[in-house]
């Protein structure tokens, strides 16, 4: 199935998206015009197919994410209700699935994901797995933090972990100052 990528602006930037039709593939934010051009680069390598129409491209699991990535950032959603695929090793593939049930508004520590995962020794792998997570938001990989309650890292920036932990606590919103809408 053909790869199809969407941007959606976000309270946060600009957000990468890719998916088929029977599910999300990818979603990141997007800093720059490199950034940019270094990961489509990285996506048509991947797949030559690539079609990068943009408007989520008559596919519903784009149109979908622009519906939910809207409740989600006006506090109105809690959990995402998307088709994903998220192809990895076994050992990531597992602990993107627990990132799944961390619920909304808490967080785990690494270490704690680490015990889940099975291997209480694993922190480091964990804190790997957890940053190539290619479903960011929908993945919550955010709410991991370290053991101590500092941050820890985070691929969109620490400012948008934070952020979007204290919307999550505060069961708030952010504001759209990027015009994102339901329809895109």
């Amino acid at each position: 199935m053909k790869l199809r990528i969407d941007w959606i602006e976000s309270p946060l930037g600009i957000l990468l998206a890719a998916a088929t039709p029977a599910a999300l593939h990818l979603l990141e934010f997007i800093d720059d015009e490199d950034m940019r051009n270094t990961r489509l680069d990285a996506l048509r390598a991947r797949h030559p197919d690539l079609q990068a129409e943009g408007e989520h491209c008559g596919y519903e699991p784009l149109a979908q994410l622009r519906v939910q990535l809207t409740e989600y950032f006006r506090g109105e959603r809690q959990a995402f209700d998307l088709p994903l695929a998220y192809p990895g090793t076994a050992f990531q593939e597992k602990v993107w699935a627990l990132l799944l049930q961390i619920p909304y508004g808490d967080t785990w520590s690494y270490q704690e994901l680490a015990v889940r995962a099975g291997n209480f020794r694993a922190s480091r792998a964990v804190g790997t797995a957890n940053g190539m997570n290619p479903i960011s938001i929908v993945i919550p990989c955010h709410r991991v933090i370290n053991a101590n309650g500092a941050l820890g890292g985070y691929g969109g920036g620490l400012w948008r972990k934070r952020l979007l932990l204290d919307l999550e606590r505060r069961q708030g919103h952010l504001k759209f100052e990027h015009g994102m809408n339901e329809t895109g």
